[in-house]
C-alpha cells in the first residue's frame, strides 16, 4: 500500500493537493491587492473533488483532503509566524514546527472528512456533489468551534464578491456550502443543480427584506497610533508615547463617538500616571460626547480582563465590555501549554472571559456592539446580541491591534471578516486599530472610508446605524434571527443528517 500511494501518479496528485491548496489561501487575500478572489475559490474547491473522484480508497483520499487543507492553512495563516518569532521571541525553526503544527492539526479534520466522504459517497453525481458540499460543511463547523475554534480563512470568506448575497440567510458558513457545491456540480457535469443554484440566488437577490429606516447618521473618529509592536509595551518607549498620542486626540476629537484600538491605553488605569485616567473620565463626563477606549481592566487577586471602556456624560460608572472569545497562548494558556508562553516575550497572556452578548452602548440614538480583536471572526457569538431584536446593534465596533502580525495579509484577511458580519446582519462595522485596517464599513459590506496601514492618523467619517423600520418595528436578517436562537447547530444537524442518510443508503448498496 506505501509503494502505491508513493507511486509517480500518487505524488502528481499530492502536488495538484499542494497547489489548489496554495489557491484556496490566495483565493481569500490576493498578495497583490488582499482582495478576495470568488472564482479562484470555486475553481480550488472543484481541483479537490476532481482529485477525490480519483481516489481508489478513502485512505488516499483521507490524505489528499489532508494535504490540500494544510497547504491551505499554512498559506493563509503564515503570519502566525510574525507574531511568536519577530515579536513574541520564540527560535524560529520551534516557530516553524508550531505554525506547521496547528496547520497540519487542524487538516486531520478535513482528512477524515474527506475520506468519510470516500465511504459515503452516492452512485448518482449529483447526490454525491451534495454529500461532498454537507461533508466539508461539516469540516469547517468542527475547525470553527472544537478547541474554542479558529476558523480563519474559511472558504467563504472568499465569495464576498460573489455568492456572498446569501450571507443574510445562511453566513459565512452556508455561503462556504454553497460554494462547494457549485464547485462538485461543475466538476460531476449536474448542470441541473447549478441552474438551481443561479434560481436561488435570483432569488436571493430579488427577495428583499422590510426596507430598514436608517437611523440619524452618527459622525465617528477613529484613531490608529500605529505604536510598533516590539515598543508598544515598553514602558521607556510605546506606552509613553501611546498615553501622549491617544490623550491628545481623545481630548481634540470633536466628533460625537470617538474610538481608540485595542489596548491603546497599554496599562492597568491604576498603573498610569497620577491624574491621566481621572482627567480622562472628566473629559467625557460632561458636555455631547462619548468614546470607547481599549485598556486592560482587572487586578491580581480578580484576574484581568482586555477590555474596551465606555465614556460617556451623566453615567455614574464607565461602560465595560471584556473579551469573550480569548486567543490561545496570547490571551489565555492552554492546559499543560504553560512552558510553550513562557518561551516567548508576549506580554497579557493570562485573561478572564467575558459573558457572551453583553450590552451594547447607547450613543447618540445608536446601539454600540463592541467586539475585540478576531471576535468578529465568531459571527454565532455576536448573533447572541440579536435574540431581541428591540435591543439588538445598530453598529458593530470592532477593536483590533494586529500589529503583532507586520504588513502582512492579516490586516485584509480581517478587514473580509468584518465586511462578511456586515452582509450577515446588516449592521455596519466600525473598526480602530493600532495598525490597520482602521475603516468605516457600510451595511453592504462596502469600506466606505479607511486610513493607509501603518501610518498614524485619526479617521474622520459618517456612520448609518440600522435596524428600525417604522412600520414593522426592529429589523434583523434571517440569519441573525435563527444564529441568536440556535446557534450553527441547525447546519451541524443538516449536515450530520446527511451523513446519516449516505451511510442508510450506503448499506442498502
Amino acid at each position: 500500500m506505501r509503494g502505491a500511494m508513493l507511486r509517480p501518479g500518487a505524488v502528481a496528485a499530492l502536488v495538484l493537493c499542494v497547489l489548489a491548496g496554495l489557491a484556496q489561501a490566495v483565493s481569500i487575500a490576493n498578495p497583490w491587492n488582499g482582495q478576495p478572489l470568488w472564482w479562484l475559490q470555486l475553481l480550488s474547491m472543484g481541483g479537490l473533488v476532481w482529485l477525490l473522484e480519483r481516489c481508489a480508497t478513502p485512505r488516499q483520499a483521507a490524505l489528499r483532503g489532508w494535504t490540500f487543507a494544510f497547504a491551505w492553512l499554512c498559506g493563509t495563516f503564515w503570519w502566525l509566524y510574525i507574531s511568536m518569532h519577530t515579536y513574541g521571541g520564540l527560535p524560529a525553526l520551534l516557530t516553524l514546527l508550531a505554525v506547521g503544527g496547528l496547520a497540519a492539526a487542524l487538516a486531520l479534520i478535513y482528512a477524515w472528512v474527506c475520506g468519510a466522504f470516500k465511504v459515503l459517497a452516492p452512485v448518482h453525481p449529483a447526490l454525491r456533489a451534495i454529500v461532498f458540499a454537507f461533508s466539508w460543511l461539516l469540516a469547517e463547523l468542527a475547525r470553527g468551534q472544537w478547541f474554542t475554534g479558529f476558523p480563519w480563512g474559511a472558504g467563504g470568506y472568499a465569495q464576498l464578491d460573489g455568492l456572498a448575497l446569501f450571507a443574510r440567510y445562511v453566513g459565512v458558513y452556508g455561503v462556504g456550502w454553497i460554494a462547494s457545491l457549485v464547485a462538485a456540480c461543475v466538476v460531476l457535469r449536474q448542470w441541473w443543480c447549478l441552474l438551481l443554484v443561479a434560481l436561488l440566488a435570483v432569488a436571493a437577490s430579488a427577495v428583499t427584506l422590510p426596507p430598514s429606516d436608517p437611523a440619524a447618521s452618527l459622525s465617528v473618529t477613529l484613531l490608529q497610533g500605529n505604536i510598533p509592536q516590539d515598543e508598544k509595551f515598553e514602558l521607556g518607549a510605546g506606552v509613553p508615547v501611546a498615553l501622549q498620542w491617544y490623550g491628545e486626540q481623545l481630548g481634540r476629537a470633536a466628533t460625537p463617538l470617538v474610538v481608540a484600538p485595542e489596548t491603546a491605553i497599554p496599562m492597568l488605569p491604576q498603573q498610569l500616571p497620577a491624574g491621566y485616567w481621572p482627567s480622562l473620565l472628566q473629559r467625557f463626563a460632561s458636555g455631547e460626547q462619548s468614546a470607547l477606549v481599549g485598556v486592560p481592566l482587572g487586578n491580581a487577586r480578580d484576574g484581568y480582563l482586555n477590555a474596551v471602556v465606555g465614556l460617556q456624560p451623566g453615567q455614574p460608572q464607565p461602560y465595560e465590555y471584556a473579551k469573550h472569545h480569548l486567543v490561545p497562548f496570547g490571551e489565555f494558556i492552554p492546559p499543560l501549554f504553560k512552558w510553550f508562553t513562557e518561551m516567548m516575550n508576549i506580554p497579557l497572556g493570562d485573561f478572564n472571559r467575558g459573558a457572551v452578548g453583553q450590552a451594547s452602548l447607547p450613543v447618540a440614538g445608536q446601539r454600540l456592539a463592541p467586539n475585540i480583536c478576531y471576535e468578529d471572526l465568531f459571527g454565532e457569538e455576536l448573533g447572541a446580541r440579536f435574540i431581541d431584536p428591540a435591543t439588538a446593534p445598530t453598529i458593530f465596533v470592532n477593536v483590533s491591534n494586529i500589529g503583532w502580525f507586520g504588513d502582512s495579509l492579516a490586516i485584509d484577511q480581517h478587514l473580509s471578516i468584518s465586511r462578511m458580519r456586515t452582509l450577515e446582519f446588516e449592521r455596519p462595522m466600525l473598526r480602530a486599530t493600532n495598525t490597520g485596517a482602521t475603516a468605516i464599513i457600510d451595511y453592504r459590506g462596502h469600506v466606505t472610508l479607511a486610513l493607509p496601514r501603518l501610518t498614524r492618523g485619526a479617521l474622520v467619517g459618517e456612520v448609518e446605524g440600522r435596524g428600525l423600520n417604522a412600520a414593522s418595528g426592529w429589523r434583523i436578517t434571517p440569519y441573525a434571527w435563527w444564529v441568536a436562537r440556535c446557534g450553527l447547530w441547525p447546519l451541524w444537524g443538516l449536515g450530520l443528517l446527511t451523513w446519516a442518510l449516505a451511510w442508510v443508503a450506503r448499506r442498502r448498496r
